[in-house]
């Protein structure tokens, strides 16, 4: 993870910047599924790191609200 200037205004977990490599240890799946739901949609979307380059990541607070939105929908099932 790679942490931006932190200017004190914002927590730092939401400067952190996540690679693919991290992101199928966080979320349990593989990556070809996590790059099918971004695809679609389905997932937070990349940001490049470098203008016309390869090089991408996902924001940390990104993941972790989509991660937290799996879990309300859980809960909704389990009380609907």
């Amino acid at each position: 993870m790679i942490n931006e200037h932190n200017t004190g205004s914002s927590t730092p977990t939401d400067k952190y910047f996540l690679r693919m490599r991290d992101l199928p240890k966080l979320t349990g799946l593989s990556r070809s599924y996590l790059y099918l739901l971004s695809a679609e949609g389905l997932f937070p979307k990349s940001v490049p790191l470098v203008p016309g380059g390869t090089a991408r990541a996902w924001l940390y607070e990104e993941v972790m609200d989509w991660l937290k939105g799996r879990v309300a929908e859980r809960d909704l099932e389990v009380s609907g």
